[in-house]
């Protein structure tokens, strides 16, 4: 029984892979992404393959791998538009072409894209927000009037503080 959407028989086997190993690398690639990316999910046989999948490179070692693209939404946006982008290069009897493909149109069946692509700008917006509150907080003077329209002393205080106008005569010269 198999743990995914993908079954043996949609699979060509290699010289080194069975129809079933391909299947299962499908599968789990798929519960990883489903467990949020969990590291207890990212054994080194998944790494193995996955770094030798959509045009990926062994990075230094599995951690480094994990580090770069794991562990922030921004790095999982970048791994699934990787993901998505790459052509699927190979024979299917050599390489994991078709289990690439079938991946790619689970993803985006599934709309994992859009998903991390709206975290980014939600988490993006939150920074921005959560500056813009500092810095109101640092630099905005309160509205103090009262509702004569008379002024309070924080007003009076800032009248105070600018400086006097100074008027420039401008200056004409010729070039030439």
């Amino acid at each position: 029984m198999p743990k995914g959407p993908f079954l043996p028989t949609e699979f060509t086997p290699t010289k080194f892979s069975t129809t079933a190993d391909k299947a299962e690398f499908g599968n789990h690639f798929l519960r990883f992404i489903e467990s949020e990316w969990a590291q207890t999910l990212f054994s080194k046989d998944f790494y193995h393959r996955l770094s030798m999948c959509f045009g990926h490179i062994a990075h230094v070692d599995r951690p480094t791998f994990y580090e770069t693209w794991f562990t922030s939404d921004q790095g999982r946006l970048r791994f699934l538009e990787k993901t998505l982008k790459w052509p699927c290069w190979g024979d299917r009897e050599y390489t994991f072409s078709d289990v690439e493909r079938a991946i790619q149109q689970e993803v985006r069946k599934r709309n994992y894209l859009a998903r991390y692509q709206l975290r980014v700008v939600e988490a993006e917006r939150a920074r921005e927000m959560e500056t813009l509150r500092r810095l109101e907080a640092k630099y905005r003077v309160p509205a103090n009037r009262t509702d004569d329209g008379n002024a309070t002393t924080a007003d009076s205080a800032i009248a105070e503080q600018s400086s006097p106008v100074i008027e420039r005569t401008p200056v004409q010269a010729s070039l030439f």
